[in-house]
């Protein structure tokens, strides 16, 4: 129990995690005159404030040497709830409010930016910041379609900026020993792993309406061609729509297979299989309620999501988790701890979290994961310091995204999709190759 205690409170000292050994890689020369030097406060702009935006400028306002210097939303109402927010949190200077987040970018005071806009805006919105200079801490899933995803990354490299994409478990101290122990051998060679998500999503339907007078929803749309407003579409729902989402796959599940990538060491699939539909209600979501994803990988390796929005009953006493299935026994986790069983079942091994003792900035906390984001945040702030790549490095980010996405696509064309493992594409399928990317609204565009 010490050592597990010491080695939280040297990663809270770090404000990096675990891994910031990766100190450094692949950044050109020039690149070292934009570096922040460790006392320097780091100034970023939130854009998009609802729900987990707002829950956001708190956790970044208690960062060392980090502000929320402006805030910014298409909806007018959500701006005095974030300012509010930053205050309650302890920050000394109030942040501006900005409802166009073209200039934010232009402001050349803003370090870096922090993205919770719906998906069709993530990699549009990351790509633009980079070319603004403007460092990227981006919520999943990174990209709304694939080549999206891909392109973030050369703006990445392009611009040496630091990307971090929103998986908030890269940076959890307990479950990054767990992963190593994977690594090491604990339960052998790991060839599966199960990841699951739960939930009660009630019916939703969309009906045409007004805008209303607190929203811009020419500026909402942004990057998508444009479509009529609907009501009961803003701010949540749109997630169960292509236009703008990515369905409970990419929305909760991106999380899960980022972890069971990152324990099962693999990049991309060979093989992506998807079945399920909206099952539970005959209503206007399009994306599934119900859906199963099955990944096969190079090195006889497989990973399974399976997805129920409208039927909450548990598996292995959790709405949402990761079983990791190996030679001599398995390893299950579904936040900062884990268990380790025997192939009997038999539990042998269990490290609980410390993260709801304190976060990162020592404050004592309720939420295990308002700790994670703490650590995930101080960790892109260190990466933009120390001038190295963060703990879920926009590459990192989009293989998990794109494993999501392949079986999404997979769904929808009814089909098996073969992967070229090398960099993720389609191979011999020109109908789900199409689904690679999406059309844009004219003038929007990314191009990097």
């Amino acid at each position: 129990m010490d050592n597990r205690r010491d080695f939280i409170k040297k990663a809270a000292v770090s404000s990096a995690g675990i891994s910031i050994g990766t100190a450094a890689m692949g950044f050109s020369a020039k690149s070292y005159k934009n570096i922040i030097g460790a006392n320097d406060k780091i100034r970023l702009a939130a854009i998009g404030l609802n729900s987990r935006g707002t829950s956001m400028v708190a956790t970044i306002a208690k960062q060392k040497n980090a502000e929320v210097s402006i805030v910014c939303d298409v909806d007018s109402r959500t701006m005095p709830k974030a300012i509010a927010a930053v205050m309650k949190a302890g920050q000394t200077t109030t942040p501006a409010s900005e409802k166009d987040c073209r200039k934010v970018l232009e402001d050349k005071g803003i370090d870096a930016i922090y993205i919770a806009t719906p998906d069709h805006w993530h990699a549009p919105l990351t790509i633009m910041g980079c070319q603004a200079g403007k460092h990227v801490y981006v919520e999943k899933p990174l990209s709304h379609n694939p080549r999206e995803g891909e392109l973030a990354i050369e703006a990445a490299r392009k611009y040496d900026r630091v990307v971090q994409m929103g998986a908030q478990r890269r940076s959890a101290p307990v479950l990054t020993q767990g992963i190593n122990k994977l690594k090491e051998g604990i339960i052998g060679r790991v060839y599966l792993a199960k990841t699951w998500y739960t939930n009660t999503r009630k019916a939703n339907f969309f009906k045409l309406a007004e805008v209303p007078e607190w929203l811009d929803y020419d500026l909402w749309q942004g990057p998508a061609p444009r479509m009529p407003y609907k009501d009961g579409l803003i701010h949540y729902n749109w997630h169960w729509t292509w236009h703008w989402g990515t369905g409970e796959a990419l929305n909760n599940g991106t999380h899960e297979v980022d972890v069971a990538r990152w324990g099962l060491g693999v990049d991309f699939p060979t093989r992506v299989t998807s079945v399920g539909g909206r099952y539970n209600y005959k209503d206007d979501w399009e994306t599934p309620d119900t859906q199963i994803i099955t990944m096969d990988y190079p090195g006889r390796v497989s990973l399974m999501w399976e997805n129920r929005s409208s039927n909450g009953r548990k598996i292995e006493g959790m709405d949402r988790g990761i079983i990791f299935y190996g030679e001599n026994g398995s390893l299950d986790t579904g936040g900062d701890s884990y268990k380790v069983y025997d192939l009997a079942g038999k539990l042998v091994e269990e490290v609980k979290s410390l993260v709801a003792e304190g976060d990162v900035q020592g404050r004592n906390t309720a939420s295990p994961s308002l700790g994670l984001d703490s650590f995930h945040m101080a960790d892109f702030l260190d990466a933009i310091r120390n001038n190295r790549r963060p703990n879920c490095d926009v590459e990192t980010g989009f293989k998990s995204v794109v494993a999501m996405q392949l079986g999404n696509i997979s769904w929808r064309v009814g089909r098996d999709i073969h992967v070229d493992p090398k960099n993720g594409h389609i191979i011999g399928d020109k109908e789900a190759q199409k689904l690679w990317s999406r059309s844009y609204e004219k003038g929007w565009e990314p191009k990097v």
